[in-house]
């Protein structure tokens, strides 16, 4: 049985990586910063009582919080999930020019989807299993689509883990990015997107569709599975063709 931590596990792609992994029988470790979320995502999750399922409440961009959670993760780690994150630009006031609230804007988006991924995998090396698998979530943002400090932390990740790949590549372990596009039933908007901003987002995709959080997991779960062994440092897009990776 193989033991999964998935960061950012409470909702949206998080809780639907989750949910694929323990389709087939794998164990669950889910975190995020909100320990009622998570235990509910949990109780969910773990509705048939399998006891698969655990949840470890930890700021995954706080080098405290990440050293502090380690008694309560798994020993040994099979494969890690990169997940936890967001658009912390989303979640501040207009930018009024202040060189200081320019600095704090660009320190929270690289602060939470940056180094919470940084933090994390830094801390769980020790225990990654050989021939184990690191997945971390981008974004279609990362490749000039906009979204300004956002983007440019997903964009951060990639050529992180193109070097993460290279260091581990001789233990059998393989790194990538997962970069989705539109994805809606998640938690990403906060509410603020407009069916006019859907229709425009799903206009540029080649299949008339937005994306959902079961097709970003999929990805995700076969990107960790052993037949994807010789995929690695590789940003796998998710998106429709809205952005096309050749």
């Amino acid at each position: 049985m193989r033991e999964i931590v998935v960061t950012g596990g409470g909702t949206g792609i998080g809780y639907a990586v989750a949910a694929a992994f323990l389709s087939q029988g794998d164990r669950v470790t889910v975190t995020g910063r909100r320990e009622h979320v998570l235990k509910e995502a949990a109780d969910r999750l773990d509705s048939g009582r399998t006891g698969l399922v655990a949840a470890v409440a930890f700021n995954a961009a706080n080098p405290v919080a990440v050293g502090e959670a380690l008694d309560r993760l798994p020993s040994r780690v099979d494969v890690l999930v990169n997940n936890a994150g967001g658009n912390t630009d989303l979640d501040r006031p207009a930018d009024d020019g202040d060189l200081m609230d320019v600095a704090e804007g660009w320190w929270a988006n690289l602060n939470a989807n940056l180094m919470s991924a940084v933090l994390v995998t830094s801390a769980l090396l020790p225990r990654l299993a050989d021939d184990g698998r690191i997945v971390t979530i981008g974004s279609i943002a990362a490749r000039g689509t906009g979204s300004g400090s956002y983007g440019a932390a997903k964009a951060a990740l990639e050529a992180w883990t193109a070097d993460l790949a290279a260091e581990l590549g001789p233990r059998g372990v393989t790194a990538n990015v997962v970069s989705p596009g539109l994805i809606v039933d998640t938690e990403f908007f906060r509410g603020r997107l407009t069916e006019e901003g859907v229709r425009r987002r799903v206009e540029n995709t080649r299949n008339g569709r937005a994306g959902t959080p079961e097709d970003v997991a999929e990805t995700v779960r076969f990107l960790a599975s052993p037949q994807a062994r010789h995929l690695t440092g590789q940003v796998v897009h998710v998106n429709g063709g809205a952005y096309l990776g050749r």
